[in-house]
């Protein structure tokens, strides 16, 4: 393994260690329909989520409760020491992809046949602490402010004015004033 790759391979697993995640493999679940519940528990705190998909009637919310519950435990065994209430515990990301799809043939009318995808579904679960996010952008704040030139703007055209229209009534008199003024041509 080349020098490159060798420092990099060491960048991910130092990332890695402070990553907190969990898998779900070939559930077989239609990613459609699990991705109505991962959507309810992104960015909520991990008790409210083990809440809601304890409560939630869909069968896949069983699935992702066990998964939430994994993810939690992969914490503990990185953090050992630290409680897990004072660290504040949120589900960064979750994410559904498509996995692979068993083909299969149901029977139809007049000797035909239709095919079926029966889907099944990769789920991952990433924990992240807000506390930690808290102490990270505590320095950037400190950090000094770079000044920068200021933009020029287009120039605003001016809107033209519009004459205010007179009522209906005021122009019918007014009609009536001039065709009363011109003098009728005598034809012969």
């Amino acid at each position: 393994m080349g020098e490159r790759k060798r420092i990099s391979a060491n960048k991910a697993k130092e990332a890695k260690k402070t990553t907190y995640f969990a898998r779900l493999s070939n559930c077989p679940t239609s990613p459609r329909k699990m991705r109505l519940v991962a959507d309810q528990i992104r960015e909520k705190n991990v008790d409210k989520a083990l809440f809601l998909l304890k409560l939630s009637p869909k069968e896949a919310s069983g699935r992702l409760h066990k998964l939430l519950l994994s993810a939690i435990a992969n914490w503990q065994g990185k953090n050992e020491g630290k409680r897990l209430e004072d660290s504040n515990l949120y589900v960064k990301e979750i994410f559904v992809d498509s996995g692979r799809q068993l083909k299969r043939i149901q029977a139809a009318p007049q000797g035909r046949a239709h095919r079926l995808k029966k889907r099944s579904n990769h789920v991952t679960l990433i924990l992240g602490s807000r506390n930690m996010e808290m102490m990270v952008e505590e320095p950037a704040s400190q950090a000094p402010v770079k000044e920068t030139k200021p933009v020029k703007t287009e120039k605003v055209k001016k809107e033209k004015t519009v004459k205010a229209e007179k009522p209906a009534k005021e122009v019918k008199a007014e009609k009536k004033v001039k065709s009363e003024k011109k003098p009728k041509e005598k034809t012969e």
